[in-house]
């Protein structure tokens, strides 16, 4: 009796063994069919890697240095003792150093931060007394109205992402929401996008910004805190930046479009899925071999003021960026190449200084007007890459537990 017993458990744990390899073997063929150019244990690897190789300390350390500089720098100082708000610096920083918080422990934000915020929130609150960063006196024709549009969409994107930490929207937040509104162009080619600064410089301030700057409108709109992008007194506003930002879709740089997918992850029927996935599909065709992106392969012909040749290597921008932008869009983060491009990221961080290296598209190094200017395109390659390579982890936090993203898949 015992003997037979024995030989009843015997099999049963063969069967039982049988069936938990004929699943594994079933789950591995089906993450095959999706993943066609890579099997699972090579997915973990450069998963671990990113995850684990990359200093967030120094990382947070640069990041605050220039955020310091730039609001000590002479030329970014504005009336009322306040400073300008850079697309290349300020913005970026205000975005991603939060998002260092957790890894380091922090329990507030960091003194810069503070700073930043206190600046954006003062400029929202003198709106109608403040000066703009540029005048048409000082700057030339449309410089004053440029400005106004450009920081009022800067300000509420600053905002509403301080307020989306806490899921509250603050009174000041609400006022640069008016604001941004108000500065909406409403008739014309341009309606539905605001005014943006044009200084001949790519990837922020060239005669395409003003495509740049809705889709942060959109960011801003769709981040904000208590439901605000359903309110019922901005639809049609809404509905004017959509239809801009479809209408002119077409005609943009792949940068661009990274842009307006990051909106369409932010602002609900923005884009329809088709569109979504034509737009990562065109991203995924540019990325380079060794796992990143290269910023001058997604503006077009845009060529350099000073007639030095673009640079062609990946870069710490338009590989953080787009890495950022494609999980927001709901790329799972077990995807190939999605993986190849945050394992660059993991590899190509200056651990001495914690900046990520780009370049600019308007001059080499040695056209800048001071070492601190020619960092410009590592503040904002850092802030992105930080923004990437932290995205699970806030996800998380907003969710309370690991995201189950059924957004568009790269294919």
């Amino acid at each position: 009796m015992n003997a037979t017993v024995r030989q009843i458990v015997a099999l049963a744990a063969s069967l039982a063994a049988g069936i938990v390899a004929v699943c594994w073997h079933t789950e591995a063929r089906a993450f095959d069919t999706a993943h066609p150019k890579a099997t699972a244990p090579h997915l973990a690897q450069p998963e671990r890697k990113a995850a684990n190789s990359w200093d967030q300390k120094a990382a947070a350390a640069y990041l605050d240095q220039r955020a310091g500089w730039w609001m000590e720098w002479p030329k970014a100082a504005r009336d009322h003792q306040t400073f300008c708000v850079s697309c290349h610096t300020a913005v970026p920083y205000a975005l991603s150093r939060p998002a260092l918080r957790q890894g380091l422990a922090e329990q507030s934000p960091s003194a810069n931060e503070r700073r930043l915020l206190d600046n954006v929130t003062k400029r929202v609150r003198l709106w109608k007394e403040v000066g703009p960063f540029y005048s048409d006196a000082d700057r030339g024709v449309y410089k004053t109205v440029e400005s106004r549009g450009t920081e009022s969409v800067l300000n509420a994107l600053i905002l509403a992402s301080n307020d989306a930490q806490s899921g509250r929207l603050s009174n000041d937040t609400r006022t640069a929401l008016d604001n941004m509104w108000a500065e909406q162009q409403t008739s014309g080619d341009k309606a539905g996008a605001w005014l943006w600064l044009r200084f001949a410089n790519e990837p922020w301030e060239a005669d395409d910004s003003d495509f740049y700057g809705a889709t942060l409108a959109a960011v801003a709109a769709g981040t904000a805190a208590e439901g605000y992008r359903a309110k019922l007194e901005i639809q049609n506003n809404v509905k004017m930046l959509r239809e801009y930002l479809n209408r002119k879709c077409a005609a943009q740089t792949t940068i661009n479009r990274v842009a307006l997918l990051w909106a369409s992850a932010k602002l609900p029927a923005l884009l329809e899925p088709e569109k979504q996935r034509a737009i990562i599909n065109e991203v995924r065709s540019k990325q380079q071999a060794d796992g990143g992106w290269s910023l001058s392969s997604l503006v077009g012909a845009w060529k350099r003021a000073d007639g030095t040749p673009q640079e062609v290597k990946s870069d710490g921008y338009a590989t953080g960026f787009i890495t950022f932008v494609l999980q927001q869009a709901g790329i799972p983060r077990a995807d190939a190449q999605l993986q190849q491009g945050l394992a660059w990221l993991a590899s190509n961080q200056n651990k001495t200084e914690g900046f990520w290296l780009s370049y600019s598209l308007n001059k080499n190094e040695a056209h800048h007007l001071s070492p601190g200017t020619a960092r410009f395109m590592n503040d904002a390659a850092t802030a992105y890459a930080v923004l990437a390579l932290t995205e699970p982890n806030r996800s998380a936090l907003v969710t309370g537990a690991v995201v189950n993203v059924t957004g568009p898949k790269m294919k």
